[in-house]
């Protein structure tokens, strides 16, 4: 899981993507707060930067460090369900899929996930991941209180419920970058589980881009796929149902999920990265193969999908209402530009929320993400992209590949100068510190 070979000092990690590398001098692998404690204290006495790895599904250098290596894969299950607040308390090392699963076994839920569900939990809020919703954000902004252990060795429960300082920290560290501390513990609103009846649908991109505000008021998930070179778009509406559960079939959900989205599309971008010169033709038959179908299940079975090809990935989120105007902007670059890209451009929403470094701070926000199949050169792509997003006041996500740094996103984050002075007093030194960190919040 994005990992090579990490088994003490000068080995090698791996992001999942492969494009980011570090040698940490010294792994640690806690399987306790009070462990986890003492090897910060310790890096920090020894003059080492800390930074803690998830699973690697992040495209920038967020978790890279060249000293202390921290791996949460100790850290990991449920502390407490309260049944009467709805909340789950986990530790930070949980994988996603693992706190789905036991959820479900307890029939209860997270509200909104991403579509994918490999990342830790406290990797997946740090970098705000997200999936698609109408009403309901980002699993970050699920947290209801978060435990940090801070570059001193304090071991900070936070909540909005708590003193002036837990509640600043809560609602910064909620998307932390791995800046503030690291996170041992988060608490997560759940509810009883429900029932989601997926709709998948081709249309096409001037009918999704025409009826987008429709099709986001009359959808509690909506999120679309456009094939570049194409006129083509795969549209998914997910909505609450009572039921009964229908899923996939056994053959047809592979056929789809398996041999159509990973092993003809593994196969498809192969043949692209070889021949550019095909790839507008593979894209019109790949826009095609997909067919609409409609299935119920519960949430994470319908949120998330396996994803097994490797790419790299440019999101940036704007606010909603741009998204259109954003989105036939890049369609229009691309048809004026020799580029050949065989990934489909992703589209999902968000609420707003209050979340001092979410991308959906304070508004309501599109996401419109970019991807090219690892290995084939993608900065020409997505610097025009890049472009254009950020002349529609574009965030880029934390976790995604980017070039803006702290001017820019001072600009773009009305409470960024929080987030920083919030830096400042919990990380003067800077033990959490790396050079992704200098470029995107500064000294």
């Amino acid at each position: 899981m994005g990992r090579t070979g990490l088994g003490g000092r000068g080995s090698t990690w791996r992001n999942w993507a492969g494009n980011v590398s570090a040698r940490p001098a010294r792994v640690a692998r806690p399987a306790s707060v009070d462990e986890l404690v003492d090897a910060v204290v310790g890096a920090a006495e020894d003059g080492l930067r800390v930074k803690t790895v998830g699973t690697g599904h992040s495209f920038t250098s967020v978790a890279a460090t060249d000293g202390l290596l921290i791996q949460p894969d100790l850290l990991t299950g449920i502390r407490a369900i309260d049944r009467a607040a709805m909340t789950v308390t986990v530790e930070s090392g949980t994988p996603l899929k693992r706190l789905n699963a036991a959820l479900a076994r307890e029939g209860l839920s997270l509200t909104n996930m991403g579509d994918i569900m490999e990342q830790t939990v406290a990797g997946a809020t740090a970098t705000g991941t997200h999936g698609t919703g109408r009403d309901s954000g980002s699993i970050a902004a699920q947290i209801r209180g978060l435990e940090l252990v801070t570059a001193d060795g304090r071991v900070l429960a936070c909540s909005e419920k708590g003193t002036e300082e837990e509640r600043a920290v809560f609602a910064a560290a909620r998307i932390g970058l791995g800046a503030l501390g690291v996170i041992s513990a988060i608490t997560f609103a759940v509810e009883p589980m429900f029932l989601l009846t997926a709709r998948e649908e081709p249309m096409t991109f001037d009918r999704v881009t025409a009826d987008f505000d429709a099709l986001h008021a009359e959808n509690e998930h909506l999120e679309f796929y456009w094939f570049p070179h194409t006129g083509n778009c795969m549209t998914k509406r997910n909505n609450r149902s009572h039921g009964p559960v229908d899923p996939p079939g056994r053959f047809s959900g592979w056929f789809e999920d398996e041999f159509l989205s990973n092993g003809v599309f593994q196969v498809a971008n192969s043949v692209g990265s070889v021949l550019p010169a095909a790839v507008p033709a593979i894209a019109r038959v790949s826009s095609r193969a997909l067919s609409a179908r409609t299935y119920t299940d519960i949430p994470y079975k319908v949120f998330t999908s396996p994803r097994r090809v490797r790419f790299m990935e440019m999101e940036y989120a704007v606010p909603r209402e741009a998204a259109v105007a954003a989105l036939r902007e890049l369609k229009a670059m691309l048809e004026r530009s020799p580029l050949r890209v065989s990934f489909p451009v992703e589209v999902r929403t968000a609420p707003a929320d209050d979340i001092t470094l979410s991308t959906a701070s304070g508004r309501d926000t599109a996401y419109i993400a970019v991807h090219m199949y690892r290995g084939t050169p993608y900065r020409a792509y997505f610097t025009a992209a890049e472009r254009i997003m950020t002349a529609h006041d574009g965030r880029p996500h934390w976790g995604k590949v980017h070039t803006r740094d702290a001017a820019y996103l001072a600009e773009a984050y009305p409470r960024f100068g929080e987030f920083t002075a919030l830096r400042d007093r919990l990380d003067p030194d800077r033990v959490f510190g790396n050079a992704y960190l200098r470029r995107v919040l500064g000294g």
